[in-house]
């Protein structure tokens, strides 16, 4: 696995490559793309893609997802974003931009790349990096979630006046390592068909971080 980051990224969380638990995890995702008799998403290449277009110094929001898409052609190491290919958007994902049309009245996006929110500061960043096609959760607890607490935690711990979105009660859960006394955390159930309509729906996140970002002088995202 390649295991290299960023330098803006590098001279914060560097350190975690070097720990026990993350030579093993490291050891354990090369043999999962080595092996060749499933299917790992998503490409090795892009496995910390997040870090690569969001730098340190440019982040804004951090948006946690659970675990990259298990299905052919969709994850591209973005939490819930999806290739520039794919048209049949995930229904999450599809909730999401449903939101930000009604929240901000807006046009409904032309593909589900969020690329675009990447380059704006916003750290689309998933608990667990790597799933088995098919298979949603299949790394559950081989240490990705050690090392995406640790950088979260960095996270808020050098950074201030940061929007975090949380959805979900997995995503809420990070709620306890975050100084919510430095930055703003926002809340929802998660986007998903199962929980949209319990209060993802009309919970009006991206307003109210462009609302907190224009009382602090801070460019808004654009959504």
């Amino acid at each position: 696995m390649q295991s290299s980051l960023p330098s803006s990224w590098s001279k914060v969380i560097n350190e975690e490559f070097h720990k026990d638990y993350f030579i093993h995890l490291n050891e354990t995702v090369t043999k999962f793309y080595a092996a060749e008799t499933k299917c790992i998403f998503p490409p090795e290449e892009l496995i910390f893609r997040a870090f690569d277009l969001c730098s340190f110094e440019k982040l804004k929001v951090v948006i946690l997802g659970q675990d990259p898409y298990p299905t052919l052609g969709n994850a591209n190491g973005l939490s819930f974003s999806v290739a520039d290919s794919v048209k049949v958007l995930p229904k999450s994902l599809k909730n999401i931009f449903l939101e930000v049309q009604e929240d901000l009245k807006i046009e409904f996006p032309k593909n589900g790349n969020l690329e675009r929110w990447a380059n704006q500061g916003v750290l689309m960043l998933n608990s667990i990096l790597t799933v088995d096609e098919g298979d949603p959760n299949s790394h559950k607890d081989i240490g990705w979630e050690k090392f995406t607490d640790a950088v979260i935690h960095k996270i808020s711990t050098e950074k201030s006046q940061l929007v975090f979105l949380l959805w979900g009660t997995k995503a809420i859960a990070k709620k306890e390592i975050i100084d919510c006394k430095k930055h703003l955390v926002l809340t929802a159930p998660h986007p998903s068909p199962l929980s949209a309509y319990r209060g993802f729906f009309g919970c009006k996140h991206f307003s109210q971080t462009n609302q907190y970002f224009r009382k602090l002088g801070i460019t808004e995202i654009n959504w």
